[in-house]
């Protein structure tokens, strides 16, 4: 369970959604989770580089390659630690047009693996670089290296939903089965990655059996 203020910095990203846009709390949580995803893809890589460095040795199957993307993007800015700094308008092209699509055409050559199940109809909707900053500035501030903590998020933004489908913010029973027929299926899978890895050099071998 969360309080104070890791509470107060969950219902901020929260409201920025609401009042950018975004007030359906399945798109909210997705798009979040999408985000916590690509944060943790830079993590996870400066984990590599650290051991690589403290022995010496190269950076052996780098999460993000030397190199640029099909659009001619070096994979250098697809990572949090350096688009968090970009302007909101540069950020929101380097999410949408590259880093999303890196994230879908991870494991991409195979296709019945369960990453590429889950990601086929993976969708990037957050509608504006004001929106997109202002998430990013406040996902950058809350601590997400302890894995109980992820677990108490999570949670609590599953409360927030039961909440929201009580209170009547779903269009109708039908709309909710299809929004958590979409949704949830990949949901589940991301957060088996967050909750189920540790942060050291085996979090990055666990992470990357579940693109398997």
């Amino acid at each position: 369970m969360i309080t104070g203020e890791l509470k107060s910095q969950i219902d901020r990203i929260g409201d920025a959604f609401w009042s950018g846009g975004i007030s359906n709390p399945l798109e909210v949580i997705e798009q979040i989770t999408y985000l916590l995803f690509i944060k943790r893809l830079d993590e996870l890589h400066t984990v590599q580089e650290k051991k690589a460095n403290r022995l010496g040795k190269p950076l052996e199957n780098p999460i993000f390659p030397k190199g640029k993307d099909e659009r001619k993007r070096p994979y250098e800015d697809l990572r949090w630690s350096r688009f968090k700094n970009f302007d909101p308008k540069e950020m929101f092209i380097v999410i949408s047009e590259h880093a999303f699509p890196f994230i879908k055409a991870l494991k991409s050559d195979q296709e019945n693996s369960t990453y590429a199940h889950n990601m086929k109809d993976a969708r990037f909707t957050i509608p504006t670089s004001a929106l997109l900053s202002k998430v990013v500035d406040l996902i950058s501030l809350v601590p997400m290296d302890d894995r109980d903590t992820k677990g108490d998020i999570y949670e609590y933004m599953l409360g927030k939903i039961a909440t929201a489908g009580q209170n009547g913010q779903f269009r109708s029973p039908r709309h909710t089965i299809k929004l958590m027929g979409n949704s949830l299926a990949w949901f589940q899978f991301f957060l088996l990655v967050f909750l189920n890895c540790l942060v050291d050099a085996k979090e990055t071998k666990c992470f990357l059996s579940f693109l398997d």
